[in-house]
């Protein structure tokens, strides 16, 4: 994806193009500290099975392993090595540990990209509105997660339903998921075999419990903002620290993602920083802020009754946010 999706001149040809290098050093020093991260707290989980202490670091290790998706989603964007085919290889393995095929993910997430906020079209977008009661599941993973696993079987049977993906990519979606259906099937009679429930202890359950962390990050980035054509205006970054920086790959810079997502996401800092020289402040909030603005306001009406093209989750006294100029 080497567009822009920005609706204003913000950049120079000149700056784009640096900022777009990419690197095989950067890309394997961000994927080695994530997952060198979860196997040592997978060591930590296996030093607490039978003890109490198992609980949190069968949390930790769940934040960690639901945080790759981050990973999956740069690798999307063929943006996390300069080799090529790196991405595509470690793109395919994390979808599978995440239940979430690459080849299904890009087209979606290209549709995203192509569409942020047009009901219609965009990708991540094809929903019903929320209501409180909703948007609380979403929150809490139950229909997250029920959308992940029923949407793998029903392809893999052939049904295509998503508005979003063509003709020119529904064979490889579909035998996508027959492989990874294959895949999670072998796992299954192997840990059978074996009576071993270690896939279930170290991956499943604390990827599966744990996803209402990794929701924080997905709900911000574009819920309660206007559905116009204007990345500056539908799409929001968010305000949190170093580490969690670190751990999602530097998506909470997310309005810069959308605006050059060709941009690597350790050039993001950089890139915001430049937009908002130009341009002004862009939209941010911090997650536990957005999450209470956004539940006090689903408590007053559900999500088809507020303003389409305006902004209707801002942090508390701000007001509206200023129109920037184009």
């Amino acid at each position: 994806m080497e567009e822009s999706f920005s609706t204003r001149k913000l950049l120079q040809p000149s700056e784009l193009k640096k900022l777009n290098t990419k690197s095989d050093v950067f890309g394997f020093l961000q994927i080695g500290s994530h997952v060198g991260t979860i196997l040592a707290l997978g060591y930590v989980h296996y030093l607490a099975l039978g003890s109490w202490w198992v609980l949190l670091t069968g949390a930790m290790l769940g934040i960690a392993i639901n945080f790759l998706y981050a990973g999956q989603h740069e690798l999307s964007h063929w943006t996390v090595f300069k080799t090529k085919h790196l991405n595509e290889f470690f793109g395919r393995v994390i979808g599978f540990i995440m239940l979430f095929p690459r080849d299904y993910d890009q087209v979606m997430h290209f549709a995203h990209h192509r569409w942020t906020q047009d009901w219609e079209r965009d990708g991540e977008l094809t929903r019903a509105p929320y209501t409180l009661g909703g948007y609380l599941l979403w929150m809490s993973g139950i229909t997250y997660w029920r959308n992940r696993f029923i949407g793998i079987i029903r392809r893999a049977r052939g049904i295509i339903i998503e508005p979003y993906i063509g003709a020119t990519h529904e064979g490889k979606i579909i035998r996508e998921s027959r492989w990874h259906l294959a895949g999670y099937g072998l796992i299954f009679l192997i840990s059978l075999y074996q009576e071993s429930s270690a896939a279930v202890t170290f991956w499943l359950f604390p990827m599966l419990l744990t996803k209402p962390v990794h929701q924080l990050q997905n709900t911000i980035e574009h819920l309660g903002l206007s559905h116009e054509a204007d990345i500056l205006n539908n799409t929001r970054s968010t305000r949190t620290n170093a580490l969690m920086r670190w751990l999602c790959w530097q998506m909470p810079y997310h309005t810069a993602h959308h605006s050059y997502p060709s941009v690597p996401f350790w050039q993001l800092r950089k890139l915001n920083d430049k937009i908002e020289a130009i341009a002004g402040p862009v939209h941010r909030m911090g997650w536990i802020e957005f999450q209470i603005e956004v539940i006090r306001k689903l408590t007053q009406k559900d999500e088809s009754q507020w303003p389409t093209n305006e902004v209707w989750v801002v942090p508390t006294g701000n007001g509206k946010h200023i129109q920037l100029e184009a």
